[in-house]
């Protein structure tokens, strides 16, 4: 079970990682791995979640009251549905139906055989090699208000799908395919945070009734976790912006290749369990959500 200190660190891992493209989930499947606790599950980790969401939700919130003000106004003003704010809106709701769809199909893999540090690792290092590729060849031109399209907000949803595995980062992902459809790095990452905001709160919300019940932690230390991911996310996500526009993506790149190396060499010298705290598919099952 989860305790107060494991709580600290684990909230900590989330407010640095949510936004960077490393992997959160993937932080904190490995940090529990190596100092010997239960795997905390895919309901902590998406509850905790809410936390830096919030963080988005604050640092945006001027953005995000004129997409919310401006795309209700539009269902019943005709005039107001070439916005920019409008459109955003509708390309918000398109984005998040792949990893809505997907993430209700695969529950159980979410919840078992995608937390296999076998396969944690290698998304590690096949995704920072493809946000490298990504990084290296793109244009950087295309920017959110007037390039922003149905199609592109597809591919960026499923992009974001692919973060269902940890390993593969939420805002990785959505970066990348990005990068990939030449969009400038900041609003890449602009709307992968814009995009997450459905997902990760339907998801947390969806996993706060199994808080308690089972191997998931119980409310306390998962409060306190979220609260902490809350006060360093905010920090983290304003600095990543800065950051990355000035910035390309290779030192992040670099790290998760070493990180994933580094977790298949611990695995191969039995320093570590790949399924250590993991529940079984068979215990999983629907119950588990």
């Amino acid at each position: 079970m989860i305790g107060w200190l494991e709580a600290v660190i684990l909230g900590l891992v989330q407010g640095l990682t949510e936004f960077l493209p490393i992997s959160s989930s993937a932080h904190i499947r490995v940090v529990s791995a190596f100092a010997g606790w239960p795997d905390p599950g895919a309901a902590f980790t998406a509850v905790i979640q809410l936390g830096t969401e919030a963080a988005v939700l604050i640092y945006f919130r001027k953005e995000i009251w004129e997409i919310i003000s401006t795309w209700t106004r539009s269902l019943f003003d005709k005039e107001l549905r070439g916005h920019w704010a409008a459109r955003m809106g509708w390309y918000v709701i398109a984005g998040t139906l792949p990893i809505g769809i997907l993430g209700l199909l695969l529950k159980d893999q979410i919840e078992t055989v995608f937390r296999d540090l076998r396969l944690v690792s290698t998304t590690l290092i096949v995704f920072a090699v493809i946000l490298w590729f990504a990084d290296h060849t793109a244009r950087n031109k295309l920017t959110l208000e007037r390039h922003l399209s149905f199609t592109h907000a597809v591919v960026y949803g499923f992009a974001q799908a692919l973060a269902l595995i940890p390993g593969v980062s939420r805002s990785g992902g959505t970066v990348t395919a990005g990068l990939l459809l030449d969009y400038r790095r900041e609003d890449a990452a602009k709307y992968s945070f814009l995009l997450a905001i459905p997902a990760v709160l339907a998801s947390g919300l969806f996993e706060l009734k199994d808080i308690g019940e089972g191997p998931a932690p119980d409310w306390g230390p998962t409060i306190l976790a979220t609260v902490i991911s809350f006060a360093v996310g905010y920090a983290a996500v304003s600095w990543f912006l800065r950051y990355i526009s000035t910035h390309k993506f290779t030192g992040f790149v670099v790290y998760r290749i070493l990180l994933g190396l580094f977790i298949l060499f611990a695995i191969s010298m039995g320093w570590l369990d790949p399924q250590a705290g993991a529940p079984s598919v068979t215990g999983a099952g629907t119950g588990a959500g």
